[in-house]
């Protein structure tokens, strides 16, 4: 009836905030509110509609992260594992690399490459993916191995472990760019794989966050390097540090400027 007031303006602010605030809000509370002139509410109604949209636009990108692992399925190939490395760049620490297998039912909305995620997220996903991937293997590649091998091959070495770890079947690997002439399985190696696929996107969340806490615990051993803000990336902290304390085993010897530092001192 013209000129009767919406359902909603015999709640309070609060209690519409409450209400908003729920998984699956009422759609004949959200259509009162679009009537209701309180500014308060409006003011909800246009965070509620934020979320909706966001939440949207992360259902699509997890729709369209999930196109490599759907058209395996499609062939009937269900054990699928997504792998991918970090720690190729940094003058110390291990390169580490993670191998995820995820079941089809696994809804991780708003995944990504773990390089465009929070400290936050990556833990929150770093769980979830503990709680439902079917099969996790981690690979590493020390310091030592990779002044033995080269960045390059030890990343490879690295991803093999990880695969290698799994304990499970696997009939197809996802990659981040790259292949592993080494294991005998399909593999499809896809460009910026890490946020092109929720399976290679889990496996750089596994691998960031347990590179993360060696980097952290090394911190600890040797809390003047600063390793738990760097990571072992060449910031000016970190090499004034080398400067005033020297290399440590978990420095990379093949890496510049360490190179040229340890020459300097025969």
């Amino acid at each position: 009836m013209k000129g009767e007031l919406p359902v909603s303006s015999k709640l309070t602010i609060d209690q519409i905030k409450k209400l908003l605030a729920q998984e699956d809000a009422e759609p004949e509370l959200v259509d009162s509110l679009r009537e209701d002139a309180r500014a308060g509410v409006q003011k909800l109604l246009v965070q509620y509609d934020n979320k909706i949209k966001k939440e949207y636009l992360q259902l699509q990108k997890y729709v369209t992260m999930s196109v490599f692992e759907n058209e395996l399925r499609y062939q009937g190939i269900d054990q699928i594992a997504g792998v991918d490395e970090v720690g190729r760049g940094p003058l110390a620490g291990p390169v580490v690399a993670a191998a995820v297998v995820l079941p089809a039912d696994c809804w991780l909305f708003g995944i990504d490459d773990s390089k465009k995620l929070s400290e936050a997220k990556r833990l929150y996903f770093y769980d979830e993916i503990k709680k439902y991937a079917t099969a996790i293997g981690i690979g590493v590649c020390t310091s030592k191995e990779i002044d033995e091998h080269n960045i390059y091959n030890a990343t490879k070495l690295a991803m093999e472990r990880a695969v290698n770890g799994l304990g499970a079947p696997v009939q197809h690997l996802l990659l981040d760019a790259m292949e592993l002439p080494h294991v005998a399985m399909p593999q499809t190696a896809i460009i910026k794989g890490d946020s092109r696929s929720v399976s290679i996107a889990a496996a750089s969340i596994i691998a960031k966050v347990t590179r993360d806490a060696y980097m952290r615990k090394l911190s600890e051993d040797h809390p003047e390097y600063g390793f738990e803000r760097h990571v072992g990336y060449g910031t000016k902290e970190h090499l004034a540090a080398i400067g005033e304390h020297g290399v440590l085993p978990d420095h990379r010897k093949s890496f510049e400027p360490i190179k040229s530092h340890l020459e300097r001192l025969l």
